[in-house]
């Protein structure tokens, strides 16, 4: 029996070129079993000529990469018979409904025994909510709907890996919200790997992101360790009154890595970056109140958006080359 890969997706220095034009450049990539991975980066950066590379319709120039442990060159036919895929812009017969949609669909792709189809087909309905629109013509479904028809499709066969282009980049507030709440439906089923530039949907649903610029991987891992920038675990303080000396004692405890302040409407604000969590948790707040001439009327620990993370890296990445 084989045991199955911690990572569904690794990629080994992944490069792919057009001439002159180096699309990917060494792409490290693990993408683990059951999560949900953001892919990220600025139009032009290289996510769809990495998703083609992945699923074989196009040749890696150098390096190499596996998904289920199968070769991504050798192998392919294997591993899309695993894996379930929505282009940016997924096309329908449109003259068909949802439901003749997917069963057309589902007699090339579902795996399962023929006279479940029909029952596969109305899960998945059901599943991005679409039941009571089955009936309906496609020609006449909006971009969210097309957009969870397309998920559909792609779950049809109960796919161990579901690659999303783009799911939710044309779509509005309501109908982009509707295709993360199914991503995050999915997830006990399947691993998904997805691409976007909407950075506020990685930050709601992803478990890992990785960054890319320039077809490079600038950075990747646990959003949480993403989002804890380059400073680490900062706490913010915001006093009123004078506090004279708190400087040289923030500095003076040894967790404390840096501290500073600066004046704002009438308060003090203080950024204090620590190498222990804990000890800050417990004890940061006493220190600073040990002054009784000082008001706190804010603590708490600094949130970094994925916004600012991701501005600060690819600037800081200049041209990747």
């Amino acid at each position: 029996m084989i045991q199955p890969v911690d990572n569904v997706i690794e990629t080994n220095g992944l490069s792919k070129s057009f001439g002159d034009v180096h699309a990917l450049r060494g792409v490290d990539l693990a993408v683990p079993r059951h999560s949900i991975f953001g892919f990220l980066g600025p139009n032009g950066a290289g996510k769809t000529t990495l998703m083609k590379t992945l699923l074989g319709l196009s040749r890696p120039t150098s390096g190499s990469g596996t998904i289920f442990g199968h070769d991504i060159v050798q192998e392919s036919v294997a591993i899309r018979e695993r894996i379930g895929y929505l282009p940016q812009q997924p096309r329908f017969i449109e003259y068909l409904t949802a439901r003749e949609n997917l069963l057309f669909a589902a007699k090339f792709f579902f795996n399962g025994p023929q006279a479940k189809i029909q029952e596969r087909c109305d899960e998945m309905l059901e599943l991005v909510d679409l039941a009571d629109k089955a009936n309906r013509p496609t020609k006449g479904f909006s971009g969210g709907e097309k957009q969870r028809l397309g998920i559909a499709l792609a779950q049809v066969n109960y796919p161990d890996l579901l690659i999303l282009d783009e799911p939710a980049s044309a779509l509005d507030p309501i109908g982009r919200q509707s295709v993360l709440e199914i991503m995050e439906r999915l997830r006990k089923y399947t691993t998904i790997f997805y691409s976007t530039h909407i950075l506020d949907d990685v930050q709601r649903v992803s478990d890992n992101v990785a960054i890319l610029n320039h077809g490079q991987v600038v950075t990747s891992g646990p959003i949480e360790i993403i989002l804890s920038g380059k400073d680490g675990v900062v706490y913010t303080v915001t006093l009123k009154g004078k506090a004279d000396g708190l400087g040289q004692r923030l500095s003076d405890l040894p967790w404390v890595t840096h501290a500073s302040a600066k004046a704002r409407n009438g308060s003090t604000i203080w950024q204090v970056s620590v190498s222990d969590e804990a000890a800050a948790e417990a004890s940061l707040l006493r220190h600073v109140l040990s002054d009784t001439t000082v008001t706190v009327t804010e603590f708490s620990r600094k949130k970094y958006e994925l916004e600012e993370v991701f501005m600060e890296i690819v600037k800081g990445d200049g041209d990747g080359r």
